[in-house]
């Protein structure tokens, strides 16, 4: 099992941002969520570790105190 990467990793963060706020540009709400939806899929398909996978939801649902 592979661990899940928590620290940074992306070699130009602020790029990727720009590309994925670009690409909700125009759209609205519902076919906004739909995009974060399909994108969130494509993602866990490419990652294919149902353990990571696991990792990512207990992370991305913590909160802060």
């Amino acid at each position: 099992m592979a661990d899940l990467i928590l620290t940074p990793n992306l070699d130009d963060a602020d790029e990727f941002y720009a590309g994925l706020l670009a690409a909700h540009d125009g759209l609205d709400k519902a076919n906004s969520d739909a995009l974060n939806a399909r994108l969130v899929l494509v993602l866990a398909n490419h990652i294919g570790d149902a353990e990571v996978l696991t990792q990512a939801v207990k992370a991305a649902t913590l909160k802060e105190a």
